[in-house]
């Protein structure tokens, strides 16, 4: 993909539940990294739906980044 037709990021225009695949491309690593880190308590994930499909809370992908307090 073209670098210049991608899409800028901007954190107001988030979901508050995001997807192994947005917190991957936000935080560019592997979807399996982000995976591995809900296992080990880095970055918590939801489970919804039977499947089991993850989300993550936006704040807690932003206060791993170190751009929000951590309120839980």
């Amino acid at each position: 993909m073209d670098e210049s037709k991608k899409k800028k990021v901007r954190l107001e225009d988030l979901p508050d539940l995001l997807t192994v695949r947005e917190v991957s491309e936000l935080l560019r690593v592997s979807p399996l990294t982000i995976k591995r880190w809900g296992k080990r308590g880095k970055l918590p994930a939801i489970r919804i739906n039977s499947r089991g499909d993850r989300r993550y809370k936006k704040e807690a992908v932003l206060w791993l980044l170190g751009m929000q307090e951590k309120t839980e």
